[in-house]
């Protein structure tokens, strides 16, 4: 091969590095074990092209970065935590980059890309999730059998945490304290409701991934799932609380495809997976699962936007729907409330407010209990007390008596006579009786 060759290939080699991340940095790498697995966050000066790929004997996960190398001061994680016990680098190749993380043990891993933004350059993420799985205890009677005085569990999943701060208002409100602040607020209020108990999948300032938000639900076999949001809008100008359900078929409004899109970009995991099933039967069970748990988060998201009506104006008059992934659960009716616009300076400043926040969360709890008591589950505390206890409907602003009789299939003359009213008039607030006949019509 003459010099003249030599200067080709080596000319073409490096346009081909330059073309996958030459310039690619690495600037700073920092480990932390939570919620069960252990995460690695690697600063990058580029979007980095990588390969990642596990060795045995001992236990060890490598990162292979093309076209990459340390950047000036570098800083590595000065200790291991959780399942990794240190982190080496080193060149590998000429303009190669390769970083071993020495295990504890076998892990299966997940990584994903957090493009550039809010000040901070791209991030690479991999998480470690133990190979070996917790041990699940053995079903008895007493465990099938459910107890009478069971309580309704309502999961409440605090939006963003960590470092995915959501959305920033102008006065520097960072959304994941807003909705931390909210869910704890909601969470004492469901608490003291008898026959309920709340469970929070996010209690401190962590990052968890979307698709284990409803992971954590389904594990605490919960009958509810709430994700509570302060979302922004690219105006300031939209305001007010949103409720939103499932939609299988995308946003139904460019406010509702916005949000869902930012939300889904926190990270990159698809829909529900039935791995043991065959693709058709698995579609068939699916359909079969979230057609019943739709029409269930349906009934919930209206009895709770019928609520939040009464706190305030709200910025739909009906529940909105997308595609968000955190309300993918196939059998867990699951919502999402926007407590407000954090980009609207309005309501940025309410939700700062501990005294809205209590009673935003006060409308939430009256949507859920309306809801549950009209239908309580089989098995529950509220199901075993519900022939000792009326019915009640809370009136909400717009709605009129012949629609509250049509929602709870009454007649409306009995309606009338259950509360002693003289005309069709009813006050928003207003507490009516729902009569125990379901027939005729008035």
């Amino acid at each position: 091969m003459n010099r003249g060759t030599l200067r080709w290939l080596l000319g073409a080699w490096g346009l081909l590095l330059a073309g996958h991340g030459l310039a690619a940095e690495l600037l700073g790498l920092r480990l932390a074990a939570e919620e069960g697995r252990t995460r690695a966050v690697l600063d990058l000066s580029a979007e980095p092209d990588y390969k990642l790929f596990g060795l045995e004997a001992p236990h060890r996960l490598v990162l292979d970065f093309r076209g990459s190398r340390l950047g000036k001061g570098f800083a590595a994680a000065a200790a291991g935590a959780g399942l990794v016990r240190g982190v080496r680098t080193g060149r590998l190749g000429e303009g190669d980059l390769r970083v071993v993380f020495d295990l504890r043990d076998a892990v299966r891993p997940a990584s994903f890309v957090l493009p550039a933004g809010d000040g901070h350059g791209p991030r690479l993420v991999v998480d470690l999730h133990p190979l070996k799985a917790p041990a699940r205890s053995e079903k008895t009677l007493a465990t099938v059998v459910p107890d009478r005085q069971r309580r309704i569990v309502v999961a409440i999943d605090a939006g963003h945490g960590g470092q995915d701060p959501g959305a920033i208002g102008g006065r520097g409100t960072r959304e994941k304290d807003i909705t931390l602040a909210m869910a704890r607020e909601l969470a004492r209020q469901i608490d003291a409701e008898p026959g309920f108990r709340a469970v929070l999948v996010r209690d401190q300032d962590v990052f968890i991934p979307l698709q284990e938000r409803y992971r954590k639900a389904r594990a605490a076999q919960a009958d509810l799932f709430i994700s509570v949001h302060a979302d922004a809008f690219h105006k300031p100008t939209p305001a007010g609380a949103s409720v939103f359900m499932l939609s299988q078929r995308g946003a139904s409004s460019e406010a509702a495809r916005w949000l869902a899109n930012s939300e889904n970009a926190a990270d990159l995991v698809g829909g529900v997976k039935l791995d043991d099933k065959d693709n058709t039967l698995a579609a068939v069970l699916l359909d079969l699962a979230q057609s019943a748990t739709l029409k269930a988060s349906g009934d919930v998201a209206n009895s709770v936007l019928a609520s939040l009506k009464r706190v305030g104006k709200t910025h739909k008059q009906h529940v909105e729907r997308a595609n968000f992934v955190v309300l993918r659960s196939p059998d867990v009716p699951s919502i999402l409330v926007e407590t407000g616009f954090i980009s609207n300076p309005g309501d940025e400043s309410r939700l700062n407010d501990g005294r809205y926040r209590k009673r935003l969360a006060a409308a939430i709890v009256d949507g859920v209990r309306d809801y549950f008591h009209a239908q309580p589950p089989p098995g529950t505390w509220l199901a075993h007390h519900a022939a000792q206890r009326p019915r009640e409907h809370v009136v909400s602003r717009g709605e009129t008596l012949s629609q509250i009789a049509a929602r709870h299939g009454v007649s409306l003359s009995s309606l009338r006579s259950a509360n002693r009213l003289q005309g069709d008039l009813v006050r928003v607030g207003e507490r009516l009786r729902i009569p125990d006949d379901g027939a005729g019509s008035g």
